[in-house]
């Protein structure tokens, strides 16, 4: 353990992790259930750091079925997943809890969304800095390098701490007949002249 960061809570046999324990990883993500030989093994839970978490049956360290949590109770479900896809654009909490008035956007599943620091993405499990290529969680600490397929997925996909302008966007104007005199559009000008 002292090799690996990690830490142990459990028994030995023949100097080996074996019984009810507790292994707790560099990252902070922790392993409560049954060990077998230095490895998981039976039932087991892995407990993430973002609050998420995986049940598990586990057979010689390898995991044979198991069902992950996110950290606000979402249940994924491989074979009928539609959360946030074509079928179905809602958050969770957009389900549970129902959708906002017009007018009122809801980002991200947390409400409010958490503030990006400038320069920054939110890549969902930490911010990333494109300069650097680094992932950290939401606490300031390292969790990865992005390779580059991340990096292009991150920069396409993932929330910016910052404000883009989109491009200029030319006053509507319409002269009116006659008087040669620019006027501006408004929507009951529109209605009435479009």
């Amino acid at each position: 353990m002292e090799y690996t960061g990690s830490q142990y809570i459990g028994e030995f046999v023949d100097g080996r992790m074996e019984g009810e324990a507790e292994y707790i990883l560099p990252t902070e993500t922790k392993y409560v259930g049954e060990m077998k030989d230095g490895m998981f093994h039976g039932q087991g839970t892995l407990y993430f750091p973002s609050g998420s978490r995986f049940d598990g049956i586990w057979e010689k360290g390898l995991v044979v079925k198991g069902t992950y949590t996110f950290s606000d109770g979402l249940l994924y479900d491989a074979k009928n997943w539609h959360y946030c896809d074509s079928y179905d654009r809602r958050f969770y909490t957009e389900i549970c809890y129902g959708l906002k008035p017009a007018g009122i956007s809801q980002l991200t599943n947390m409400d409010p969304p958490r503030k990006i620091p400038p320069g920054y993405y939110d890549c969902g499990d930490g911010f990333y800095n494109p300069i650097t290529r680094i992932v950290k969680d939401y606490r300031n600490r390292f969790l990865r390098n992005a390779d580059d397929d991340e990096h292009e997925w991150i920069i396409r996909t993932c929330r910016k701490g910052w404000d883009e302008t989109m491009g200029h966007k030319p006053k509507l104007f319409q002269r009116l007949e006659g008087s040669g005199k620019p006027r501006k559009l408004n929507s009951v000008n529109c209605k009435l002249n479009c």
